[in-house]
């Protein structure tokens, strides 16, 4: 702005001076702060994560495309942003520094570590022979037929690419197979208009469900009197939906944050039977994680369909909706179509990635490594005199300390890790390769960081921490428990 004031002075004499620029701020004194908001040498102590992130919010609306990666959900100005590769658990940044990930781990995708060779191997295969073409791959079959026979229940699978696509196929099944337009739901099914309309209703609906004061601006109005929220774990509140009124489905996690309580998974499944409603279990988060196949398979409870992603194809996209044949027919009287769910590479990437988590059994290790975690975390916890909340599946453990400021010390947390060269927040997405020496670390760390939080505490849910962070602190984020 100051630059432009002083070329429009001077626009009629283009061979002015510094003299003439100095005599003219001299004389308006008032234009010179103009600029006083804008930071000099921003970039001179920022990493070129930070400045591509400043990059991607002129052009991205957003700045990501999955809010989950937005860096300000970890440590403003100074999270590393964007990744040059990866290998195991670690993520080297644009600036080649290493990073081990005890954090997202791919959103979640990568069970078996980054840039698993097996995977990796067949997808670069099927890409030799050519990805997409004309006619259908093998491979769609193969991966059906394997998803089939892992869910004894099931006949027939269709596929998809993404979480959110999965969810809102099964949902039109359901909706076909029944003739009906309601819906139940409980858990974090994605962005569509259906799940946000959960909202209209009450704008904390979706609180509960990993989807904090999600705005449902653009959101069709036509689902508003159709769709209804019940708390996992409240039968009763579901048991109230249901008789009053005719729903086409319940579309539930079958678990995230705690263990299903004695007979709930039993009671809805009865419920809806009994009442002709579709059953869907929203899988994409957790199978895969605690056996090979879906968590429902674990506490014995078969739904009429289900959706699976993420860990499927360990970082390829690949979803897929497994369900009854008498359901999944209905298909046929609707129109469900894509022209990349016809892809190569998901299925190949997923079949691969099946053989190696049941050669290795995957679902143990993980297992075994979040109990171990959980463990660690209450001693360290008790040690230090912090209470916390500690919840999530064994495979994807997750804290949340008991304090008024849970931002600011989960913005500490991120930012005393990243000094060590570890991603991390309050919440780990394990996979087979956060192997015991990068945990042993990872608990000495998270020793000292909580050895200071302890330090700066004044009341037993109030800790100042403020003081010590070296930027803003984290944003809040949609995805807040």
């Amino acid at each position: 702005m100051l630059l432009k004031k002083i070329i429009k002075n001077f626009k009629n004499n283009f061979y002015f001076s510094l003299k003439n620029i100095l005599d003219f701020l001299k004389k308006n004194k008032k234009i010179t702060s103009i600029n006083s908001h804008i930071k000099r040498n921003e970039g001179y102590d920022m990493s070129l994560g930070q400045k591509m992130w400043k990059r991607a919010n002129k052009i991205i609306p957003g700045g990501t495309m999955l809010f989950s990666k937005n860096p300000d959900l970890f440590l403003p100005r100074f999270w590393p942003a964007y990744f040059e590769k990866t290998r195991g658990c670690y993520v080297w940044d644009l600036e080649n520094k290493k990073y081990a990930d005890l954090s997202m781990m791919g959103v979640g995708t990568n069970i078996l570590g980054y840039s698993r060779r097996e995977v990796d191997d067949a997808v670069k295969k099927v890409i030799q022979k050519g990805n997409m073409s004309s006619l259908n791959s093998i491979e769609d079959i193969l991966l059906s037929e394997k998803l089939i026979e892992m869910h004894p229940w099931a006949q027939m699978v269709r596929l998809a690419r993404t979480g959110a696509e999965a969810n809102n196929i099964a949902l039109r099944i359901a909706k076909v197979a029944t003739g009906r337009e309601k819906i139940a739901l409980c858990g974090y099914h994605g962005w569509h208009d259906w799940y946000l309309a959960a909202n209209f209703s009450n704008a904390k609906n979706l609180d509960k469900h990993f989807l904090k004061s999600a705005p449902t601006n653009g959101v069709s109005k036509s689902f508003k009197n159709n769709i209804f929220v019940f708390d996992y774990n409240n039968f009763n509140q579901l048991q109230k939906i249901v008789d009053q009124n005719s729903l086409a489905a319940v579309i539930m996690e079958v678990s995230r944050s705690v263990p299903p309580k004695p007979n709930f998974l039993e009671n809805i499944r009865k419920i809806t039977k009994k009442n002709g409603v579709i059953l869907i279990f929203d899988e994409c988060t957790s199978g895969f994680r605690e056996n090979y196949g879906g968590l429902h398979l674990k506490f014995n409870v078969n739904p009429d369909l289900v959706t699976f992603g993420k860990a499927l194809g360990n970082g390829y996209p690949i979803n897929a909706v497994v369900g009854k044949d008498e359901i999944m027919k209905s298909v046929n009287s609707t129109f469900i179509s894509s022209t990349f769910w016809t892809d190569r590479i998901g299925p190949a990437a997923a079949l691969a990635t099946l053989e190696v988590m049941k050669k290795i059994k995957s679902w143990t290790i993980l297992i075994s490594k979040g109990k171990q975690i959980k463990e660690n975390w209450i001693k360290l916890f008790k040690k230090n005199q912090i209470k916390s909340d500690i919840s999530g599946l064994d495979a994807l453990p997750e804290f949340n300390m008991k304090s008024n400021n849970n931002l600011q010390i989960k913005t500490y947390i991120s930012q005393e890790f990243l000094k060590k060269k570890f991603l991390c927040s309050n919440k780990i997405y394990l996979s087979v390769m956060h192997n015991d020496k990068i945990l042993e670390r990872y608990f000495n760390i998270l020793d000292d960081i909580l050895n200071n939080i302890s330090k700066t505490r004044f009341s037993p849910l109030n800790y100042k921490i403020i003081k010590k962070l070296d930027g803003p602190v984290c944003i809040s984020g949609l995805r807040q428990k």
